[in-house]
């Protein structure tokens, strides 16, 4: 824990905002929620009703107007937005943390990685997935060698959403960092990385469903690992039946884990990160490991978000850039997740 909290600003109050960055920042005591930036009026209202003493401003020209007040800026912004506010902050001598996407194009991201390392700034991308629950218990299977030697592994994030519920998505062009490949595939692409090192991707259906969508809604990428992995992705807006968040294949057994990590909902629903009940998977939705045809269950590992927070302090009360303490997320891993998103379009179009 920082001497003296690290002072910070979100920008944007939607669900990214409220849900993935506010309530973790405003519970962990190394950080203090100084400000957020949202021009919505009912968001306002929200954010002045849960964190009473925050000082809210209309714009992040209105944050960057106050960075000698701050120490660090997150970005739970539109994707589009991401390079020239990320930059401004760093220009400004601030640390940022960046929603994901990155960026729009992995050419923006290298350039935010090089102007941060030439500023001495500390810039990280939020990939909050690494720490799902279910992300967290295939990675104890896989260091435990449980499954074996990995032959193929399917990962999906799946819902039924006919309508899009956000303004700026029912907008936004792949160009703009619309699309569910932005969206939820990021998230996937990251996983697969992530466990079972760099790939190509060898196939590519990125497809539009719903009448209004600009981008895409519905995505299947097949990616080969230099590790001889063959990993099977699936993003998709339109199913009614969802398919396994991961269905792993493996020398030794297999794993098959359904259902949605418990954070985001929870802290939805008003609830805390410090909660005793934050993180903890139903049992109905424990995974299933099989092996020699005896089926066991796998109770699902907590999930932890705060972990990011909880790195991102050591780093900058350690000396920020200069620190050889890790970031939470490396930046050069998302610029290659961009790579593999432009390979992918490349494949599709």
């Amino acid at each position: 824990m920082t001497h003296t909290p690290i002072r910070t600003a979100v920008v944007g109050y939607g669900l990214s905002g409220s849900v993935f960055h506010a309530p973790f920042i405003a519970s962990n005591p190394a950080y203090s929620l100084d400000v957020i930036a949202t021009s919505d009026a009912e968001r306002k209202a929200k954010a002045l009703h849960r964190y009473p003493d925050v000082k809210l401003v209309d714009t992040p020209d209105d944050v960057l107007a106050l960075a000698s007040e701050l120490d660090l800026v997150i970005l739970g912004t539109p994707p589009a937005t991401h390079h020239p506010l990320a930059k401004a902050a760093l220009e400004a001598g601030l640390d940022v943390v960046v929603d994901k996407p990155f960026a729009v194009t992995s050419a923006q991201g290298q350039e935010l990685i090089e102007l941060a390392a030439r500023l001495g700034r500390v810039l990280t991308v939020y990939q909050n997935r690494r720490w799902d629950g279910d992300a967290l218990t295939v990675k104890e299977l896989l260091d435990a060698g449980t499954l074996g030697e990995i032959m193929r592994c399917e990962a999906s994030m799946e819902r039924w959403a006919p309508a899009i519920s956000k303004e700026w998505k029912a907008q936004a062009t792949a160009d703009d960092g619309g699309g569910l490949l932005f969206d939820l595939g990021t998230h996937l692409l990251d996983l697969s990385w992530q466990m079972f090192g760099p790939c190509d991707v060898v196939h590519a259906e990125i497809l539009r469903r719903r009448p209004q969508e600009r981008a895409d809604d519905d995505v299947f990428l097949v990616l080969k690992h230099d590790s001889g992995v063959i990993s099977h992705v699936t993003a998709n807006a339109n199913s009614q039946l969802h398919a396994p968040r991961f269905r792993i294949l493996g020398s030794k057994g297999g794993f098959v884990k359904y259902g949605i990590d418990p954070q985001e909902p929870f802290i939805a629903a008003g609830g805390l990160p410090t909660a005793g009940a934050y993180g903890v998977d139903d049992p109905h939705h424990y995974g299933i490991l099989e092996v020699d045809g005896e089926r066991t269950t796998v109770p699902t590992e907590r999930g932890a978000y705060q972990e990011f927070y909880r790195i991102l302090a050591e780093k900058i009360d350690d000396g920020g850039a200069a620190s050889a303490l890790p970031l939470p997320v490396d930046p050069a891993g998302p610029v290659e997740i961009l790579k593999l998103i432009e390979k992918a379009r490349a494949l599709a179009s």
